[in-house]
């Protein structure tokens, strides 16, 4: 198993600092990402009334996950997001969309905070697809966030998101995009 201290990718902003992430720790990590998941502002995380117990459950589920894989960031040092990949052919979409090879789906959460600081959700998304696009498998970047969550879709167009169409999933409705790594690069140059 990895440690907490294992950097697997990194990516230095211009203007915010050093991005990095590393394999989350469903032991360690679980108080953290409880404070994170139920905070008000992550109500399309659908984990507010999670417990602790729930939140080390749920990431002991995932990191066990032959097809999903679950990451802290960290911004300068210190935890600053949550991110996930999948299969969007084994979950999450199965039976929703026709998948590709080298398909990859992606959720991320930033982590709330009393002092935001201007471009800071841009760059972590950049640093997510980055990290994504860093293997050469990745072809194309897939998400399905919640139909409203209109500030994530402004997010997910400014590095390069398609939105495909609405698709109805059992937990909600969502928006489903598509980014190549070319409509990557041509939106973040």
């Amino acid at each position: 198993m990895s440690t907490t201290t294992d950097t697997l990718f990194t990516r230095t902003d211009p203007v915010l600092g050093t991005f990095s992430v590393r394999p989350l720790d469903p032991f360690t990590d679980a108080e953290l990402l409880h404070g994170w998941v139920t905070h008000p502002k992550a109500s399309f995380w659908m984990m507010q009334d999670a417990t602790l117990p729930d939140v080390e459950r749920e990431y002991m589920r995932i990191c066990a996950a032959e097809h999903h894989q679950a990451f802290i960031g960290l911004h300068e040092g210190r935890p600053a997001f949550l991110m996930e990949s999948y299969d969007p052919a084994e979950l999450e979409l199965v039976g929703l969309y026709d998948p590709r090879p080298g398909d990859v789906g992606m959720h991320f959460l930033v982590a709330p905070t009393d002092t935001p600081i201007a471009g800071f959700t841009r760059a972590v998304i950049t640093t997510v697809m980055s990290a994504l696009f860093a293997d050469p498998s990745t072809a194309r970047v897939v998400v399905e966030p919640d139909v409203r969550n209109t500030a994530v879709h402004a997010l997910n167009e400014a590095v390069g998101f398609v939105p495909d169409g609405p698709v109805r999933k059992p937990e909600k409705e969502a928006l489903l995009s598509f980014c190549t790594r070319a409509q990557f690069e041509a939106a973040t140059i």
